[in-house]
């Protein structure tokens, strides 16, 4: 069996306050690609993962969400057959794409299958939220509002589905820690249109790594994307164009301009 871990996108992420508990209260409007990371599993005795790809190195020493997302579902459960996860590592690691939620996301989603697991919908999502802020969100991988940490969900259209979509890092992996550390405390206001929002954490991730501007500013200066803007805690960028040659072109350009920088080309689902 296979499953996909759709790259997850911020389309706007407002950060409303700090809580006490040091967690950031936020508004967010969330998305997902049409790739990602592909999870595969085979019977084990024991729960096992494997890692492949171009960023299984970036996973090295650590420990795993997949493998975390497995072991409590099958406590949760009672499962007593076991598995073995193969992860092909394509999303860059702390990137601001949702790419070790989403494999938790997609873990959970293809053990219920194979183990074949009739888990009620609010139980999963009730799981997954213990997992992390955006995993919840990766669970179903649909655009929907995110409030809270970003955990309390509400399903939405945004009028976004099929556009064309690249992803773009230049090279560099950033701690969200780090930048909602560097969030200067300003309340910017609510969330309304995610197209005509913004992101709050892009000032702090430019002052960490200012080559995310670089990104930005290139994106901006091909005049065809219709919204340009990082996603999550960076640093990874994306642009949404109006046809698929657009996005291609924009590809093209930036590999020859940019060979370093990681880019996906794909669209919204």
């Amino acid at each position: 069996m296979r499953e996909t871990a759709y790259a997850k996108l911020n389309l706007a992420l407002h950060v409303r306050g700090r809580e006490p508990d040091g967690y950031h209260r936020i508004e967010t409007a969330f998305a997902f690609a049409e790739h990602g990371d592909t999870l595969t599993v085979a019977e084990d005795e024991g729960i096992r993962l494997r890692v492949t790809g171009p960023f299984a190195s970036g996973l090295a020493g650590q420990d795993n969400i997949v493998l975390t997302a497995a072991h409590a579902l099958r406590a949760k459960c009672g499962v007593q057959a076991g598995a073995v996860l193969t992860l092909d590592k394509h999303l860059p690691v702390a990137s601001g794409i949702g790419g070790g939620s989403a494999d938790a996301a997609a873990a959970l989603r293809l053990l219920c299958r194979w183990w074949g697991l009739d888990l009620p919908e609010s139980s999963l999502a009730e799981l997954a939220r213990g997992l992390g802020a955006d995993v919840p969100a990766c669970l179903y991988s649909r655009t929907a509002r995110g409030e809270g940490r970003g955990d309390r969900l509400e399903f939405a259209d945004y009028g976004v589905g099929g556009a064309p979509l690249l992803l773009v890092n230049p090279g560099i992996f950033l701690a969200t820690r780090s930048v909602f550390e560097g969030w200067d405390g300003r309340d910017g206001g609510p969330l309304g249109d995610p197209l005509a929002g913004r992101n709050d954490l892009e000032g702090p991730a430019r002052g960490l790594a200012p080559a995310i501007g670089e990104v930005l500013e290139a994106f901006h200066a091909l005049g065809t994307a219709a919204l340009v803007r990082m996603s999550g805690s960076g640093a990874t960028c994306f642009a949404l164009f109006r046809d698929e040659a657009d996005r291609d072109s924009a590809g093209r350009l930036f590999a020859r301009r940019h060979p370093a920088w990681w880019q996906l080309a794909s669209r919204l689902r």
